[in-house]
């Protein structure tokens, strides 16, 4: 078939190599959603598939790059070429770039220009460059970098008949170590038998590796994942599985969760993997708390701690179990510490800590959701240790020793993510909160249900706290919280599916209360004997 207008463009005769693709290429571009498509093409030649990308996919809108190296200017076949592709590229009329050079540096200049730019990446890309199979792995793994999320990437060549395909001459070889590596990221359009490997990308754009450690403009298009920790006992498996199923939910880059557990059976750690939901890019690893550490000797909550020195990476997002994770957390992850060791919520119930007097008043941190520049942090693990040992008896314990300890040491996080006393507490006046921007509670990233699983009768009969705080899944339910049924909704999809209707929860609420009940008889009787005068 011809091109539209074929007469006005430069192309030789017995050198068409793409009118054969043209109606299966026309058949793609309904799948790309974007008004205006970007498209990408390595391996020009004269430029025939250039000018029917910008007929046909830019037709209204849309622009092309193109890269070819043409012989690096260095002979008269090289210039001549390029200047057909310039003449017939001008000749659409439409929006397009050519870059004169070989595709890997090429490749890296569109990256570098990515890392900046509002809208990077390409929705078509057409690989046509080296027949090598190195050099075709290359430019795929390059190109890939810069393929949007449902991008059609096309490789030509692929059951290329010149070499054998076994050979490392062959494109197919290289096609094929890229598929393997990215499997599970895309969809496959073509068959095997056809000329061209065409796929659909089902991955995001990952570009941060181009970027200094630490920088901030990096973080922007930081997409190596995502560092999660918890750390549960056996009583906290069911809330830690809402908690990670909510946040795989709403964000979709790769995220490793490290699980410390101290007591938790295999049965549980399985039901926890069953409970979330399928991805290519989520890990998860159980890891069983060493011996001798503050968890396993003065409770689970003390983990936080230790787990600054046992994780094996440099960064990391702590989140507690009894969250709910209602946001894409990305941007809680690209968070600049700002040289700081960790960032943190204020406490909503207490912002300048339990016992804080008029005179010394300081800034104190809710610990339920921590992110911790791991490698700072672990400057100073002696003196964190020291600081635990001091506040093992305080009234909270390891949140005073982390305030304690990294006290001018921490950067200040918006409520949203660490939403805390909703429905309760938060709304009861306080100078203490005057501070605090409690309307970034509405619509939170990441709810926190704070105070008891179970709460004393004591705190049931109070009218001066009203409603109480509780935990969903306690006997009491979380009365007045605004996310409670969202929280029994992410449950219902999990391992413990029908748990609240269940004759297990049932007895579970009838034994809870009754001990509550005995407690708080217990406590009266004792108040009332104590204050008899005779």
């Amino acid at each position: 078939m011809k091109l539209e207008s074929e007469q006005k463009y430069r192309f030789t005769e017995n050198q068409d190599w793409f009118s054969f693709n043209a109606d299966t290429w026309r058949a793609l571009f309904p799948r790309i959603q974007s008004s205006t498509p970007r498209a990408l093409e390595i391996g020009t030649w004269e430029g025939r598939s250039a000018v029917f990308l910008l007929q046909e996919l830019c037709r209204t809108n849309g622009s092309l790059t193109c890269i070819d190296h043409f012989d690096l200017m260095n002979t008269a076949a090289g210039r001549e070429r390029y200047s057909k592709v310039v003449h017939n590229l001008t000749s659409t009329g439409k929006a397009f770039r050519i870059l004169d050079e070989f595709s890997t540096p090429a490749l890296m200049k569109l990256l570098e220009e990515s890392v900046s730019a509002d809208a990077p990446g390409y929705d078509f890309i057409y690989i046509d460059g080296s027949h090598e199979a190195d050099d075709t792995f290359l430019d795929g793994e390059l190109a890939w970098r810069l393929a949007r999320k449902e991008a059609i990437v096309i490789f030509d060549d692929y059951n290329w008949n010149v070499e054998p395909m076994e050979s490392r001459h062959h494109p197919k070889r290289g096609i094929d170590a890229f598929m393997a590596l990215h499997a599970a990221e895309y969809e496959q359009l073509s068959s095997p038998t056809q000329y061209q490997m065409i796929l659909q990308k089902k991955s995001e754009m990952r570009i941060g590796f181009l970027l200094k450690q630490g920088a901030v403009a990096g973080f922007a298009s930081f997409r190596y994942g995502i560092n999660i920790a918890y750390a549960v006992n056996e009583a906290f498996v069911m809330p830690l599985s809402v908690s990670l199923r909510s946040l795989l939910l709403n964000t979709s880059v790769h995220v490793r969760a490290y699980i410390f557990v101290n007591g938790v059976s295999r049965d549980s750690q399985e039901n926890v993997r069953h409970s979330l939901p399928s991805r290519d890019n989520f890990s998860i690893q159980f890891l069983e708390l060493p011996s001798e550490t503050f968890a396993t000797e003065w409770g689970i909550s003390w983990a936080k701690i230790d787990m600054i020195k046992l994780l094996p990476v440099e960064r990391a997002l702590y989140l507690d179990a009894d969250t709910l994770i209602r946001k894409d957390i990305r941007s809680l992850w690209e968070t600049d510490l700002q040289g700081m060791s960790i960032a943190a919520v204020p406490d909503v119930g207490y912002p300048f800590g339990a016992d804080a007097s008029e005179a010394n008043k300081t800034p104190y941190f809710n610990a339920g959701i921590l992110l911790f520049d791991l490698a700072r942090a672990r400057r100073t693990m002696l003196q964190l240790f020291n600081s635990a040992r001091a506040h093992r008896n305080s009234r909270f314990g390891d949140q005073d020793a982390l305030n304690a300890h990294f006290k001018g040491d921490w950067v200040q996080l918006s409520l949203a993510w660490n939403a805390q006393g909703q429905g309760t507490y938060a709304m009861l006046p306080s100078p203490d909160r005057e501070g605090l921007n409690l309307s970034s509670m509405v619509d939170p990233g990441i709810v926190h249900f704070t105070g008891p699983v179970h709460p004393p009768m004591k705190a049931v009969l109070n009218d001066w706290g009203q409603p109480f705080t509780a935990k969903p899944w306690g006997y009491a339910g979380a009365p007045g919280h605004p996310y409670t049924a969202e929280w029994w909704g992410v449950l219902s999809n999990t391992a413990w599916k029908g748990y609240r209707d269940g004759d297990v929860f049932r007895k579970m609420c009838e034994d809870e209360a009754k001990k509550a009940e005995d407690a708080g008889v217990a406590l009266f009787r004792e108040r009332v004997a104590t204050s008899v005068l005779f």
